[in-house]
């Protein structure tokens, strides 16, 4: 830590640094960056009592939700949980860390951006950098070769977060995976319905589903003449073809990876292709392709898939692209990625600002099989075939937050059925009865916390908060037996007797 005296010089030094970095345009992440190192050396120097002045920010790479934003997001959840549960899974949870050896060597280039946590008590410990990796220590554990599940979660990555975008050090995945010995492909088809039926519901814009499998692309790797030792990081490079166009892949694999001009080509020929079985059975009579038997064992089983895709009624918004490589070490055969067309995201984003943010928010699910990552836990390697497909909620959040602030529509950031409300004064504990009747019924009910509200302010809240009902009490509703039940978007009123009050407010609320 700097010495007090200099705070003052160093602080000014590092704001010249923002203000530079500013006039020259710099991007968003590395103007950030300076501002906190500026921020944290203005909070060395403490207030005028010498105390140390925090800093009151989120970290970076994550954000706080307000509550209208977690309607959203519950709302997205829902949708999500509803069809995993639809189709059949259970749900299973494990901790946020794991030992360091647990993740190390199963995310390719993408290591680099685990979390590494202090040694505690012995152990080397990192953060899930996704929710795969746990579910196959699991598996392997606990001796499990069957299972269905779904897994909620936070996720942690080192990555340069581009917020606008969706892309967080923090962030959840909403994964499904099917493990198990099954005859080829219908699981894979189940994870890709899974996709369509979630993008579908959520109606964030037009999608499409590109389809690989690993086996297709190390084959033509090989065929093309890439060496063995470099599979791996010319498929990573591949995966960049989404980000960046074939000129600059080309060149990093030539320049960087080493490659030669001809392998290059060769690849660049089929990386640009695309469609659906028809592309399958033209490439296993490829002179090429058909020299590779792990290419044609992808085929063949891209066809299958195919034909169980027709069954499930979403060819339609499935293509089967050579491009599409998923940089992850552990998947072994189908892969697979559901992303927003450009046209569809345009479309979502009601102004020019919005537009350009919105389109590049890039892929909204992925997933593929890995048939060998349980095995690389297990003593005796045993190994689980397993397939499966994660959600990217981030990324659909930023979306259906850019439609919310589009749209006039109000939010409603509670789920409250009825106020229960007065008319006169002292009639405080009459409503707290009311209220618990209705509570314990299980209706979600609510009062405004004061002795004697006035009965405008009462129904303006109603108004303001998207309640509803009101559940009116007065003197004389109390002698009768009565309660005034008002609809708040109607003003349209009805005595209702007591002991019915509870059936009627079931009956409205289950018809809106």
């Amino acid at each position: 830590m700097a010495d007090k005296a200099q705070i003052p010089e160093a602080i000014k030094v590092q704001g010249e640094v923002v203000l530079k970095l500013k006039s020259e345009k710099a991007s968003k992440e590395q103007i950030d960056e300076e501002v906190s190192k500026l921020l944290q050396l203005k909070a060395q120097i403490g207030g005028d009592d010498g105390e140390h002045q925090f800093v009151l920010k989120t970290a970076k790479g994550t954000r706080d939700y307000n509550p209208k934003q977690m309607a959203i997001r519950e709302k997205v959840f829902n949708t999500i949980l509803g069809c995993f549960k639809r189709h059949g899974a259970e749900t299973i949870d494990t901790p946020v860390f794991e030992l360091k050896e647990t993740l190390t060597g199963k995310y390719g280039e993408d290591s680099k951006l685990i979390y590494d946590l202090k040694d505690q008590g012995g152990e080397l410990l990192s953060l899930r950098y996704d929710l795969t990796v746990p579910f196959a220590r699991y598996l392997a554990m606990n001796k499990i070769t069957n299972i269905k599940r779904y897994h909620i979660a936070k996720v942690y990555r080192r990555d340069n977060p581009a917020m606008t975008r969706g892309r967080y050090r923090e962030f959840y995945q909403c994964d499904f995976d099917i493990a198990g010995q099954y005859d080829a492909m219908i699981p894979d088809a189940e994870c890709l319905k899974i996709v369509y039926e979630i993008l579908s519901e959520l109606d964030i814009g037009d999608f499409r589903i590109k389809v690989n499998d690993r086996r297709i692309l190390d084959g033509m790797f090989a065929v093309c003449g890439v060496p063995d030792d470099k599979f791996r990081t010319i498929c990573s490079t591949v995966d960049k073809l989404d980000k960046m166009p074939w000129e600059e892949v080309r060149k990093e694999m030539v320049s960087e990876k080493g490659l030669s001009e001809e392998a290059a080509d060769q690849i660049g020929e089929y990386v640009s292709l695309q469609g659906g079985m028809e592309l399958a059975e033209r490439l296993l009579q490829d002179q090429k392709m058909c020299q590779s038997k792990q290419a044609s064992a992808g085929l063949m089983d891209i066809k299958l898939l195919f034909s169980y895709l027709q069954l499930f009624q979403v060819t339609d918004k499935v293509v089967f692209d050579l491009s599409l490589a998923r940089g992850l070490d552990y998947y072994t055969g189908i892969i697979y990625e559901g992303f927003l067309t450009q046209a569809g995201i345009a479309a979502e984003a009601q102004n020019g600002s919005g537009a350009e943010e919105s389109v590049s928010v890039g892929s909204v699910a992925g997933g593929g099989r890995y048939d060998g990552l349980v095995g690389m836990f297990d003593p005796k390697g045993r190994k689980v075939p397993c397939v499966g497909v994660s959600i990217g909620i981030e990324r659909i959040f930023s979306i259906m937050e850019q439609k919310a602030e589009a749209s006039a529509q109000r939010v409603r950031t509670t789920e409250v059925q009825v106020m229960v409300v007065s008319a006169q004064k002292n009639l405080l504990e009459e409503r707290l009865k009311l209220l618990t009747e209705l509570w314990n019924a299980g209706i979600k009910a609510e009062v405004i916390y004061k002795k004697n509200p006035k009965l405008l302010s009462q129904l303006q809240y109603c108004e303001d908060s998207g309640i509803p009902l009101v559940a009116i009490l007065g003197e004389q509703e109390l002698k009768d037996g009565m309660v005034k039940l008002r609809t708040v978007a109607t003003r349209e009123e009805a005595d209702i007797s007591r002991a019915d009050l509870i059936t009627e407010i079931k009956r409205r609320t289950s018809e809106a």
